[in-house]
């Protein structure tokens, strides 16, 4: 028998588009690229897909003015755009010092990529976050004392904001990379265990992957419940059941927008037809189901014994 091979990065990355991102046909997609790895792999991988997809797409990079080497990382990045026939641009942004630096830089770069997204006509912003970036956030989420709400990290879709590696691995970026010859820089803080979610990445989630291989998976799968119920929530479905929730991710992910999702009471769980958002479209009687009577059972032959009764009380 031969042996399956698991879906390559590119496979992962055109399924998340297709299904969970709904990227429509003809859109333009900035993509976010720092010259890391992850970045560096997403650029490469949307190039492959945009003609196969029929998308359209930019990239942009912000420097931060926070270490000397992000420029040449940049500097990389642009070239293979350039290589790869993408549109390649950057901004400069100022982060001062201070607490809490990881957070305003992160502001200060999305406010500088939905700009860049709305000079260049970009309806979507993608970024490289993956299943393991993820599973790190719900346990730093965990870890501050964060309720439901807050666990329901990172869709794969969020307003204007695509994360088309959701579904994949770190270790499938690395082949990716490897495989078809991609140069990438590595920030140096991306190893400096001053930061709680450098600890996370190398002390906790090891020791956890120990203990339960499949848990970066299962906190993948808990933050796609929780953002379930909370989507649902929002509409007063928050108690929905798992075949419920299974039957609302299905719709959403194929866009069926005459789906119909029985709820109890006799409500209806549909998808509005243009933000395929769920919502209760109508309240009504349980659909009639005929059913032919059940014959009558015959009573079997007493017969000697101490076995129990035919209802088994």
């Amino acid at each position: 028998m031969a042996r399956s091979h698991p879906p390559s990065l590119v496979t992962l990355a055109s399924r998340a588009l297709r299904e969970e991102c709904r990227l429509p046909p003809g859109a333009r997609l900035l993509v976010a690229v720092s010259g890391g790895p992850d970045s560096m792999a997403l650029l490469d991988v949307l190039a492959r897909l945009a003609p196969k997809l029929g998308f359209e797409l930019a990239a942009h990079g912000v420097d931060h003015g926070l270490r000397p080497e992000a420029r040449a990382e940049l500097e990389l990045a642009e070239r293979h755009a350039q290589a790869l026939g993408v549109g390649f641009e950057r901004t400069a942004v100022v982060v001062a010092p201070g607490g809490n630096l990881q957070a305003r830089a992160r502001h200060a770069r999305y406010a500088a990529l939905e700009a860049a997204a709305a000079r260049t006509g970009s309806a979507f912003i993608a970024t490289a976050h993956h299943a393991d970036d993820r599973a790190e956030t719900v346990l730093l989420r965990l870890l501050r004392g964060s309720g439901p709400r807050g666990l329901a990290v990172m869709p794969p879709r969020l307003e204007n904001r695509l994360r088309p590696f959701i579904r994949a691995r770190k270790n499938d970026i690395r082949l990716h990379l490897a495989r078809h010859g991609v140069e990438s820089s590595e920030d140096p803080s991306n190893r400096d265990r001053r930061y709680q979610r450098v600890r996370v990445r190398e002390e906790l989630l090891p020791l956890l992957a120990d203990l339960s291989p499949g848990i970066v998976e299962h906190l993948n799968s808990l933050a796609d419940a929780l953002s379930g119920e909370e989507r649902a929530g929002s509409g007063g479905l928050a108690d929905l059941g798992r075949a419920q929730r299974r039957g609302l991710a299905r719709a959403v992910a194929f866009a069926q927008r005459s789906a119909e999702i029985w709820l109890p009471g006799g409500a209806v769980l549909g998808l509005d037809p243009a933000t395929l958002e769920p919502h209760v479209t109508a309240h009504a009687e349980l659909p009639h189901v005929n059913k032919r009577p059940r014959p009558a059972r015959k009573a079997a032959p007493r017969t000697g014994g101490s076995g129990p009764p035919a209802d088994g009380i």
